[in-house]
């Protein structure tokens, strides 16, 4: 399950109905006011300063319309939450609180892991991580070529991760479909790639793989760094 201190850093500051919190919800002792909304996360660079392997008109409708979209889908959903009263309809909002609020975790984790290359953008990774991927791959390139092939291959929308098995010590290329957070799978999100085509379609038209090869020139090494050194 994640932290309260993880949800937090995704704009969700207390527990959250994707992890089953909201299960309770059929037994009158649950509050449902210990539920908060989302929000959207600022950027820490503009929307032009990925180009350009991202365009500036992508990253202005990804963050600011679809990621919003999932944030206002959620909050509705919760609210719808905290007022029902019949378990059926609690039942029927976990899907929309699910893929909404997955929605906003994984492009929240998204946006860390992206920077221009001012910023290093695009650097290869260093300390501990490079030590792991070397181990465990062979090189970079070998995990670069196997995340884009596994991206390439998902069937219509969805991410493909980089992930951690905390319990194994290992790094992990998982797929998810839609909008599920790979702590779905029991990992633990380092480096997480949209394939959905709302990431790419405006510059790479359905070229796929075009999109996947150029935007490791802007993945943050560091923000992904930064993740696994707090887990292993």
């Amino acid at each position: 399950m994640a932290t309260t201190a993880a949800l937090a850093k995704c704009g969700l500051r207390r527990s959250f109905a994707l992890q089953g919190a909201y299960a309770g919800s059929l037994f009158p002792r649950f509050q449902h006011r210990s539920l908060q909304t989302a929000s959207l996360p600022d950027l820490s660079y503009d929307y032009g300063e990925l180009e350009p392997y991202i365009s500036a008109e992508i990253m202005k409708l990804h963050h600011s319309k679809h990621h919003q979209a999932y944030i206002t889908n959620f909050n509705k959903a919760l609210e719808q939450l905290e007022s029902a009263k019949d378990p059926q309809v609690v039942v029927s909002l976990q899907s929309a609180l699910n893929f909404n609020g997955g929605g906003h975790i994984n492009h929240s984790i998204f946006w860390n892991n992206l920077a221009p290359s001012k910023a290093g953008g695009g650097a290869p990774p260093s300390g501990a991580l490079a030590s792991a991927i070397e181990a465990q791959f062979g090189s970079l390139d070998t995990l670069v070529s196997k995340m884009n092939a596994v991206g390439t291959a998902v069937q219509g929308s969805g991410w493909v991760w980089l992930g951690l098995n905390k319990e194994l010590k290992r790094l992990v290329v998982e797929p998810t479909a839609n909008q599920d957070p790979l702590v779905s799978k029991g990992l633990i999100p380092l480096l997480g790639l949209d394939v959905w085509e709302h990431a790419y379609y405006l510059q790479y038209k359905n070229v796929r793989p075009d999109y996947l090869k150029n935007i490791w020139k802007v993945v943050n090494w560091k923000d992904v760094a930064a993740r696994f050194e707090a887990n292993v």
